[in-house]
C-alpha cells in the first residue's frame, strides 16, 4: 500500500482541481446564459420521462429489497468496524443526526403541500374512479405522500452508508465512494476509474443538496413574508441562500461533534414542540386515527406502488413527483450515505439498517400524518382554502394551514418557530453536505482542511442560489434527477461489490 500513498496525495489535488474547474465553469455558464436554464430543464425532463422512468423506478425498488434482505441474513451480525468495537455516539445523538441530515427542509416544505396537491390530481384517482377533493381522494393523497417519503428513499441512503461503512471500517479502505467498488476494480480504484466514481458522487451530492437548499430558502422567504409582511423577490431568496450557507460553513468548520451534532439535536427538540402544537391545536382525533389507518394503508399499498409506471406517453405527474423524488433520494445517496457511515462505526449491519430505515421512516410518517391529516381535514371539513393557497404559492401552504387553525396569537409564534426550524435544518443539511464533499475529495480524510470546507460551503450556496434565481424550483428539481442517473449505475455496481465481498471474505 505504501506505493499508493504518494499517488493518493496527488489524487487529492487532482480531484479537487477537476471538481473546482467543473463547478466554476457551471456557475459561469449560468451567469452568462441564464435564458438557457429553463430550456435545459425542459429538455432533461422530457428525456427522463421518455427513456429513464422505468429504470429509476426499478433501481430504487431493487435497492430497497436488497437492503432489507441483507439485514435478515447471517451477515447482519457483522460489525461496521472491528469485532467488539463500540459506537462513538449515543443512540439519541445518532438518531438525531440521521434524521436531521437525511430529511432536512424537504419534509417541512411538503408536509402540507404534497397531500393537498395529490388531493386535487393524481393518476390513481382516475384509475380507481374517485372524485378529486373528496374523503376518498384524501386517502389516496396521504398514501402517495407516505410512499414518496417511505422505505424506498431511506433505503438509498442506508445502502450507500452500509457499503461505505463496511469497506472503510471493516476492510480498511478510504471512506469514499470508490472503495465500495474494490471487489470489482481492485487496486484500480486508486486510478482513473475511481476518480470518475468519486467525481460523480461529488456532483450528485452538490446537485442533490441544492434542491433542499432551494426549497428551504423559498419557504424561509415565505415565512419572513408572512411574519413581517415583506415583499419577496428572487434576489431576496438568493440572499437568504447565501446568508444561511455562510452560517452553515461556520458550522462545518467547527466539526462533526460540535456544530452538526448540536444543530441536529436542537432540530429534534424544535420538531417535538411543533408537532405537539399541531396535535393539540388541530383535529387530534383525526390525527391519531390517521396514524394507524394511513400507516396500514401504506403497508398494504407499497408493493404495487413500487412497480407502477405511468402508461401515458408524457408521464407528467410521475415525472413531477415520483421520478423527482427517486432522483432526489438517489442524488442525496453519497451525501447522506457517507454521513450515516461517519456516525455509525461500531454498530452491526443489522442494527445499522434497522436504525437507518425504521427510525427515520417512523418519525417521518408521524410528521407527515400529523401535518397531512390536519391539512386534509382543514380543506375537506374545515374552512378550506388550502387548495387555492397551494395552487397560488406552494411555499405558503404550511403558513396558510396555521392561519386556518385559528389559534389567534399563537399563529405568529408557531410560524416564527417554523421559519427558525427551516433555517436550522437548512444549516444542518448544508454543513453535512460540505463535510461529505470534502471527505470525498480528500479520499476519506476524517478531518478535511478548513480552507477546503470553507470553499465548498461557499460553492454549495452559490450553485443553489443561482439555480433558484435563474431557473426556479423546477431547475433545481431537474438537476438532482439528472445527476441521479449516472450515480444509479454506481449504486448497482456497489451492490455487486458488497455481495461479492460478503460471500468471499466473511464467515456466515
Amino acid at each position: 500500500m505504501q506505493k499508493f500513498s504518494s499517488y493518493l496525495s496527488g489524487v487529492n489535488t487532482l480531484l479537487t482541481s477537476i471538481a473546482t474547474f467543473l463547478v466554476l465553469g457551471f456557475l459561469v455558464f449560468i451567469l452568462n446564459n441564464p435564458e438557457l436554464v429553463d430550456e435545459f430543464a425542459t429538455f432533461w425532463r422530457e428525456l427522463i420521462a421518455n427513456y429513464f422512468a422505468g429504470y429509476l423506478i426499478w433501481v430504487v425498488t431493487l435497492v430497497t429489497v436488497f437492503n432489507i434482505f441483507v439485514a435478515f441474513t447471517p451477515y447482519g451480525k457483522i460489525t461496521l468496524g472491528q469485532d467488539g468495537e463500540k459506537p462513538e455516539f449515543s443512540r439519541f445523538s445518532w438518531f438525531s443526526m440521521l434524521f436531521g441530515a437525511g430529511v432536512g427542509t424537504g419534509i417541512l416544505f411538503y408536509g402540507v403541500a404534497e397531500p393537498i396537491s395529490h388531493l386535487q390530481n393524481n393518476p390513481f384517482l382516475q384509475i380507481e374512479g374517485i372524485d378529486p377533493i373528496s374523503s376518498e381522494a384524501a386517502i389516496v393523497a396521504q398514501r402517495i405522500t407516505l410512499f414518496h417519503w417511505g422505505f424506498h428513499g431511506w433505503a438509498c441512503y442506508s445502502f450507500v452508508g452500509l457499503c461505505l461503512g463496511y469497506f472503510s471500517y471493516r476492510k480498511g479502505l478510504p471512506l469514499t465512494i470508490r472503495s465500495a467498488l474494490h471487489p470489482i476494480l481492485g487496486k484500480k480504484i486508486y486510478g482513473f476509474a475511481g476518480d470518475v466514481v468519486d467525481l460523480v458522487a461529488v456532483f450528485s451530492t452538490l446537485f442533490g443538496i441544492t434542491v433542499s437548499l432551494g426549497l428551504g430558502a423559498s419557504q424561509m422567504a415565505s415565512g419572513i413574508q408572512y411574519l413581517f409582511d415583506i415583499e419577496i423577490t428572487p434576489l431576496f431568496k438568493l440572499g437568504v441562500v447565501l446568508v444561511v450557507s455562510a452560517i452553515a460553513t461556520i458550522s462545518v468548520v467547527s466539526g462533526l461533534n460540535k456544530g452538526i451534532k448540536l444543530l441536529s439535536e436542537i432540530n429534534i427538540w424544535l420538531c417535538i414542540i411543533l408537532l405537539s402544537f399541531i396535535i393539540l391545536a388541530g383535529p387530534t382525533i383525526v390525527i391519531f386515527t390517521g396514524l394507524f389507518s394511513s400507516s396500514l394503508d401504506y403497508v398494504v399499498s407499497v408493493i404495487p406502488l413500487s412497480v407502477w409506471i405511468d402508461p401515458s406517453d408524457e408521464k407528467n405527474w410521475q415525472t413531477a413527483w415520483t421520478l423527482f423524488y427517486w432522483g432526489w433520494w438517489i442524488s442525496w445517496g453519497p451525501f447522506v450515505g457517507m454521513f450515516m457511515a461517519r456516525i455509525s462505526r461500531g454498530r452491526t449491519i443489522r442494527e445499522y439498517i434497522a436504525g437507518t430505515l425504521l427510525f427515520p421512516v417512523i418519525i417521518g410518517f408521524f410528521w407527515l400524518i400529523v401535518f397531512g391529516a390536519t391539512a386534509l381535514h382543514l380543506q375537506l371539513e374545515g374552512p378550506g382554502g388550502l387548495v387555492e393557497a397551494v395552487n397560488m404559492d406552494i411555499t405558503q401552504a404550511i403558513f396558510k394551514a396555521y392561519e386556518l387553525l385559528d389559534v389567534k396569537w399563537a399563529t405568529w409564534i408557531i410560524a416564527l418557530l417554523t421559519t427558525v426550524l427551516i433555517a436550522s435544518w437548512f444549516v444542518t443539511s448544508s454543513d453535512s453536505a460540505t463535510l461529505v464533499i470534502c471527505t470525498i475529495l480528500c479520499l476519506g480524510e476524517k478531518s478535511p482542511p478548513i480552507s477546503l470546507r470553507i470553499f465548498w460551503g461557499t460553492i454549495i450556496g452559490l450553485v443553489a442560489g443561482f439555480l433558484l434565481f435563474y431557473g426556479g424550483l423546477s431547475a433545481l428539481q431537474i438537476a438532482s434527477t439528472s445527476i441521479a442517473i449516472p450515480f444509479s449505475i454506481v449504486l448497482m455496481a456497489m451492490a455487486f461489490g458488497l455481495c461479492k465481498s460478503l460471500y468471499l471474505t466473511e464467515k456466515r
